[in-house]
């Protein structure tokens, strides 16, 4: 921060303080309006799989949009930060534009680009507008840059590191052309790309407006202030938890590669007084299959469950970060080195953070729900339109219930915890532009993990192939089904199951990839539950009542997890008979819970 910076944060007045506070996230909305309205590709203007933010001249964190992905906006700085070693802070000219998804650095999936320029005050540079978006192709193996089956990231598609598309304003054609002819569609990806440009463009010329009305050291003494008061928020927030050390573990299902070997994933959370630290040691080692991700990958993670867990209505920024202390070994599976692939490296984040979750709720039990989804659910179908030969390729990932909460049900149906504000793609689309139709889009009955309060529903979706095309899927978490916090029951996991023409039996499928499908075919997708919180013989009748008439619960699931007893004819409880298997599950759980544990 400069001189003139630190005598403005001790002098700005709190109105302006508070103008400039409000104006700094408004600006980045208005970013990100702009991007879903201008791009292309569903998977941005539906979905909204994209993510807007402000940073200063050394990569942190002044702002982001209120919407779009965590992960995505948690470690943007880190692609900014390896622009400015490469080009130096004065590398820079205004109209100059960077493109950047170069895995070493940004740590995930190589469809995810991220975009920024440098934003100047009196010749010299202190700040960027940057933003990343889910481009629908990036080359590699698979149309969409999906594969389970990739080792290695020169597999999944092209990787651009810290180049300049616009220099000093004008486009760089010849970049262009080579991104242009190693991607399978240029044209969404171009226009998803322009998007991008135009809300960078737009952040920054807010962000001159808002320069020119109250002056750079006036700003940034602002931004300084509001870093320190979210800070001070933020361990006041951890000063009222009870130090100690923390730990959870939990694990994946797999790598893709080998379908027998899960991937252990561990987490120690140790608070000290206002000061909270995330300990990855012991987490797997970095895996042949697509799964990784870099150590960026790694820190959003963490900065995701920090902060939703311990504040999670204030804006994010910089300082409210500087509490965390994140030790994360090298060649994890969160911090892969030497070209890992990391084609699905979200699949692992939602179970790291719902693990970081697991483990403070030891420390905060009246604030932690119990386990998500988790799984993902993505799919892709992708081909060649029948008439036009066109290549085609839709994504979209499977909604599912969220854990039960300290004191109510859980949510359902959402994405995961690392999607934020993102939506599924609407039906009316899909139909429209891919060769689909969608059968049937309903709830999951007993999907929920039951509990007094119970976890939030998975859903059932069944598609039908109108001509012969190819399908990916990624499910995660069958093997370690979202879990129950305090006698709490795990939800039903998720899977694709398939049915092609003239077969009687679909077969289930977790990760799949480029499997033909044939026109006819039927395609089940089921997604998981949130696990339930609390015994579920605690949980009103009435309630579990309320559950089946609104078909959440089945009548056998009423009797076999909650104990209650329901007419089919009338649908209502049998007292007398719930009372009685109510008293004898309880007094099965009690036996159990006195049983001492078998020594080995």
């Amino acid at each position: 921060m400069t001189e003139q910076g630190k005598n403005a944060s001790q002098t700005v007045d709190p109105v302006t303080l508070e103008i400039v506070r409000n104006l700094l996230i408004a600006l980045l909305d208005e970013g990100e309006i702009n991007l879903s309205r201008t791009a292309f590709s569903p998977i941005v203007y539906e979905v909204k799989d994209y993510c807007i933010g402000l940073l200063d001249r050394k990569g942190r964190t002044i702002a982001q949009s209120r919407g779009g992905i965590p992960t995505f906006m948690a470690d943007l700085g880190e692609p900014v930060r390896d622009g400015i070693a490469i080009y130096g802070e004065d590398g820079f000219s205004p109209g100059d534009m960077l493109i950047i998804n170069y895995a070493a650095v940004c740590g995930q999936h190589l469809s995810n680009v991220v975009l920024y320029t440098p934003i100047h005050w009196e010749g010299k540079l202190i700040a960027f507008a940057a933003t990343r978006a889910h481009w629908t192709d990036i080359g590699g193996q698979v149309s969409g840059s999906f594969s389970t089956k990739t080792t290695e990231i020169f597999q999944e598609g092209l990787q651009i590191r810290s180049v300049k598309i616009h220099k000093k304003g004008v486009p760089d054609e010849e970049i262009m052309r080579l991104i242009r002819h190693n991607i399978r569609y240029p044209d969404l990806s171009f226009g998803d790309m322009a998007a991008q440009v135009a809300a960078c463009q737009l952040c920054a010329r807010r962000f001159g407006d808002l320069l020119r009305k109250y002056s750079w050291p006036v700003v940034e003494g602002c931004i300084e202030r509001i870093w320190d008061q979210s800070e001070a928020m933020v361990r006041q927030q951890i000063a009222a938890l009870p130090n100690g050390r923390y730990e959870a573990e939990s694990f994946l299902d797999d790598d893709g590669i080998d379908p027998d070997h899960t991937l252990p994933i561990k987490v120690a959370v140790t608070i000290r007084d206002d000061e909270l630290e995330i300990d990855f040691t012991g987490i797997s080692e970095q895996t042949r299959g697509p799964l990784n991700s870099g150590r960026s990958g790694g820190l959003a993670a963490a900065r995701v469950a920090f902060k939703s867990a311990i504040a999670p209505r204030l804006p994010p920024n910089e300082g409210a970060f500087r509490p965390l202390k994140v030790v994360l070994p090298e060649g994890t599976l969160i911090s892969a080195v030497d070209n890992a692939a990391m084609s699905f490296w979200n699949l692992a984040l939602k179970t790291v953070i719902d693990t970081i979750y697991l483990a403070l709720s030891q420390a905060m039990p009246d604030r932690v729900p119990a386990g998500h989804h988790a799984a993902q659910g993505l799919y892709t179908f992708y081909g060649r339109e029948a008439v036009s030969g066109f290549r085609y390729s839709t994504l979209d990932t499977t909604l599912g219930g969220w854990g039960a909460q300290p004191d109510s049900d859980g949510f359902s149906p959402l994405k995961t915890t690392t999607h934020g504000d993102t939506r599924n793609i609407p039906i009316e689309v899909e139909e429209t532009f891919y060769p689909l139709q969608v059968e049937r889009y309903e709830w999951r009955p007993d999907s929920a993990g039951a509990g007094e309060f119970r976890g939030g529903l998975g859903l059932r979706k069944i598609y039908r192939v109108l001509q012969d095309t190819s399908f990916v899927a990624a499910f995660e978490r069958t093997k370690c089904p979202p879990w129950g916090l305090f006698g709490g029951k795990a939800a039903q996991v998720g899977c694709a199951l398939i049915r092609q023409p003239g077969e009687t039996e679909a077969r289930r499928y977790y990760k799949v990839t480029s499997l033909p499908l044939k026109a006819g075919a039927i395609v089940e997708l089921l997604s998981a539950g949130g696990g339930g919180r609390n015994p579920p013989t605690t949980r009103p009748a009435e309630r579990v009542l309320e559950d089946v008439r609104q078909g959440y619960v089945s009548i056998d699931g009423a009797r076999s997890d909650y104990g209650v007893i329901i007419d089919p004819r009338t649908l209502e409880v049998d007292a007398k008979a719930t009372a009685a298997l109510r008293g004898k599950l309880q007094d099965q759980a009690r036996a159990a819970a006195a049983e001492p544990d078998p020594v080995s």
